[in-house]
Formats: structure tokens, sequence, C-alpha cells
């Protein structure tokens, strides 16, 4: 969909439309009431601007979205599709390296009780790799900071792709 049509749409056709950029309601609500916008990069500001008001809470309903890194998320829906391109750079062949991930995975949802989330886009599973295995020693305060950070990244360049079709 492109920015004309965005908005010029429905409140609830808008709201579907953007809403696998990050399912927080709050979020895309406050997007689409926004509307319009004159350029993408307004979007954009808009809703790092609006990403700032995410509490813990409607990070752990947006990340419920999110698979394993080195999963692919299974389904057609949009969410599914943008995962697996998102994570194109993780390659399975890799055992060792997929082996890392599956443990390392497991140790963050033991110590953090949640999905390990990264700006897969444009990283080498060994970066992804380096990234959760330093993580894994944040203090959860520190950590949830750094989730909401990597979801804005990852919320704002779905949204490039969404708007930009």
């Amino acid at each position: 969909m492109n920015l004309a049509e965005f908005n010029a749409a429905s409140p609830a056709a808008a709201s579907d439309v953007i809403r696998p950029a990050a399912a927080i309601e709050t979020w895309v609500q406050g997007i689409v009431d926004a509307r319009p916008f004159e350029s993408l990069a307004d979007v954009i500001a808009y809703a790092n601007e609006a990403a700032a008001a995410w509490t813990p809470d409607d990070i752990a309903s947006a990340l419920a979205h999110h698979p394993r890194i080195g999963e692919r998320a299974a389904g057609a829906d949009r969410e599914s599709t943008m995962s697996r391109s998102e994570q194109s750079g993780v390659d399975a062949s890799d055992l060792d390296v997929q082996r890392r991930l599956d443990a390392g995975n497991h140790a963050y949802e033991e110590r953090f009780g949640r999905v390990f989330l990264i700006r897969a886009a444009g990283r080498s599973a060994e970066d992804i790799l380096e990234a959760l295995e330093a993580r894994l020693d944040n203090d959860p305060d520190v950590e949830i900071v750094v989730v909401g950070q990597q979801l804005k990244e990852i919320a704002a360049l779905r949204l490039e792709g969404i708007l930009d079709d």
C-alpha cells in the first residue's frame, strides 16, 4: 500500500495494514489517528516517537508474534513472511551456529522470560549469535530497554516495507 492509499484508508483497514510492523494496539491506533502524513519519513518519525510510550507489557505482547531467532515463522500472513525475510541471514545449514543459537535462545528465555529479539535484517547468523551471547549478561532492566529499541527498529523497517509497496 502506498502512502496516499494508507492516508485515505478507513481506520480499520489502515490498522490492519500496519499492525504487522508491531502488534501494539495503542501504537497502531496512534499512527492511524495521526494521519494524514506527508511522507514516509513523517510516518517513521511519528512511529518512533509513539514507540517511546511502549511499556514492558506492550513489548511482551508484541514479542508473542516473533519466532525465535533461527526458527522460521510458519504461516502465510504478512508478519510471518516479513520475519522469514528478516532472518534470511541465518543459515540453518551451519549446524554449529544453529546449535549455539538454539542453546542461546533457551538460555535467554530462561533468564528473561521472553523470546530473544534483535533486528535480524542485514545481519549474519554469527553477528546475531554474538549479540545474543553478549546480551545474556545484561541486567533485566537494561535488557528490556534494548529489546524495546530492537522492536522499534524492526517496526520502522517493516513500516517502510509495508507503505512502500
